[in-house]
């Protein structure tokens, strides 16, 4: 099948960086893009200022590439991921070029005449990709191999403690799945985060600003856990300061009384009224008169495009079978994955692999660094080159939390390095309210 390039899905950080590796080896590629630009998910995160620095965020491979353009890799410093688009993102797409197809939406993969059944000379047929250009036209594409670095951003999960939507969550004009950027208009109002991740902090940060400067703003931060525990991370143990930084002023609002934090609530209701929603849990408590609801609980995976290949997903995690034990956040929250290469995302079917934050499926703290060495060693794969391919070259920051991050906080709270434990709540029964 050599005839045949490899495609690539998504034109993000990992999508671009296989691309550039590929490249690099000498092999065919064609990257697929459903947005009309690079990185077209991280522009639309792209006022939050990352933790991970300039060096964590570059790819060595791009980096080849693009300084034989005359390009510069930033040295230090913390850039938006506007800026980690526009000065990293967008110039190694420039330099990839027609490789990259903008406007592309990939709608199912299989094998050229062969369903999910079929067994006779499957593995000798090549990917048939299914696609939608930018006019609307169909298209059948084939390929000697995919890699599916679409990531999650395009499914947040619910507010609804059960995984589905609460009851009158559905289509709500008061509950968004994104960290907000401009929150003027929220003055004076009361405001709630459902969430215990970075995404949830970052948008506890910055309306927890806003109540420090508009009089009157209320900012409530509900947690499905029974203890606030790991949620503030490792302080100084963390390899990442300024992720550490994160949880660290996040700790200081909450005990200067500009956030109120509500821990063990678990949404099952929202009560809408003309102007505003009361939020019920499943234990009956109430956080009413509340304007708006930043449901930050996470994302999943789309594999609906993989319905015609053999794939092994985690039954729970939705991630990748062979990584899913090293990133499940009901064991450990650490960050030490060793589990990154060809042989562990291998699939069923071979020369198919998924990538980047998709291969984590719901699980969190994905980091650049993980997926830029996923995509180093399949590439390795692909090319035959047996000794990269099993190399491990990844060395991820200590997080300095122990504790599994999927622990409700119904047992022991906290891990082995976990910071002390912060518990706050509601009786049942009782609102949370404007004057509150």
């Amino acid at each position: 099948m050599s005839q045949h390039p490899v495609i690539v899905i998504g034109a993000g950080p990992q999508g671009l960086a296989a691309a550039a590796h590929l490249s690099e080896r000498g092999l065919d590629v064609i990257v697929l893009e459903r947005g009309a630009t690079a990185g077209a998910a991280v522009r639309e995160w792209g006022h939050v200022r990352m933790f991970s620095a300039w060096p964590e965020l570059v790819d060595a491979a791009s980096q080849r590439m693009l300084e034989a353009t005359g390009w510069t890799a930033p040295a230090s410093g913390y850039p938006t991921g506007a800026k980690w688009a526009s000065e990293y993102l967008v110039p190694l797409a420039n330099a990839l070029g027609d490789r990259i197809r903008f406007g592309t939406r990939v709608t199912g993969v299989s094998r050229l005449g062969r369903d999910k059944v079929a067994d006779r000379g499957r593995a000798a047929q090549p990917f048939v990709v299914h696609t939608v250009g930018p006019d609307g036209s169909e298209q059948r594409m084939l390929a000697r191999a995919v890699i599916d670095a679409s990531g999650t951003w395009q499914r947040p999960a619910p507010a609804g403690a059960d995984g589905l939507p609460a009851l009158g969550e559905p289509g709500n004009r008061r509950v968004s799945y994104r960290i907000p950027d401009d929150v003027s208009e929220c003055a004076g109002r009361h405001l709630l985060v459902v969430g215990a991740g970075h995404s949830a902090i970052h948008a506890v940060l910055r309306l927890a600003e806003l109540a420090r400067k508009a009089p009157g703003t209320r900012v409530t931060w509900a947690l499905r856990r029974g203890s606030a525990g790991n949620v503030f991370g490792g302080g100084g143990a963390d390899g990442l300061p300024e992720r550490a930084a994160l949880g660290a002023r996040a700790r200081e609002l909450v005990d200067a009384g500009l956030v109120t934090l509500v821990t063990g609530f678990r949404v099952a209701e929202f009560r809408t009224a003309s102007d505003s929603v009361t939020v019920v849990s499943e234990d009956g408590r109430e956080i009413a008169d509340v304007d708006h609801v930043y449901a930050l609980t996470g994302f999943r995976p789309d594999t609906s495009i993989l319905s015609e290949l053999r794939i092994d997903l985690d039954p729970a995690l939705e991630a990748v079978a062979g990584i899913a034990d090293e990133i499940d956040p009901n064991i450990h929250s650490c960050g030490t994955v060793a589990a990154t290469g060809a042989r562990q995302l291998a699939q069923p079917e071979p020369g198919f692999f998924i990538v980047g934050a998709k291969s984590y499926g719901r699980a969190p703290t994905f980091l650049a660094l993980t997926g830029y060495e996923q995509v180093r060693s399949v590439v390795a794969h692909l090319a035959g080159d047996r000794e990269a391919a099993e190399r491990n070259e990844l060395v991820l920051p200590e997080t300095g939390v122990c504790g599994g991050s999927g622990d409700l906080g119904e047992t022991a709270a906290g891990g082995c390095c976990a910071p002390a434990t912060l518990q706050i709540g509601l009786r049942p029964g009782a609102p949370v309210g404007v004057n509150a």
